[in-house]
């Protein structure tokens, strides 16, 4: 039986290919699912052998756990330098969507604060 290793849903293309390089590498045999028309399925690695199950989880629990130091140091060393991406240059990236984010929130906090407003 088949057995579902990566959701791809929201992974980068480099942390997919990263992931197939190192099944690869471990001779771990998987097939990938893609992703469907209209979004319902984001695809997947999926392992062909259920035997290898525990190894490719493994290997992968300590490639995760080693990108994401990989990932927090790089950030660290952006904020030192100071290139990593603040509110103020989303808002001037994207105007709209940072506005949009912030309309939607007070949207949200009338929806649930209009109840206890009104009692009185």
């Amino acid at each position: 039986m088949t057995t579902l290793l990566l959701n791809l849903r929201r992974v980068p293309d480099d942390e997919a290919d990263e992931v197939r390089t190192l099944l690869e590498q471990n001779q771990i045999l998987f097939y990938e699912t893609a992703p469907s028309m209209w979004g319902i399925s984001s695809g997947g690695i999926w392992l062909s052998r259920p035997e290898d199950r525990e190894r490719a989880k493994a290997l992968l629990a300590d490639y995760q756990q080693e990108r994401a130091r990989l990932q927090r140091e790089a950030y660290e060393e952006a904020q030192r330098d100071g290139t990593a991406p603040t509110l103020t240059q989303r808002l001037r990236e994207q105007p709209v969507k940072v506005i949009g984010l912030f309309v939607a929130v007070l949207v949200l906090l009338l929806v649930t604060l209009l109840p206890f407003l009104t009692l009185g």
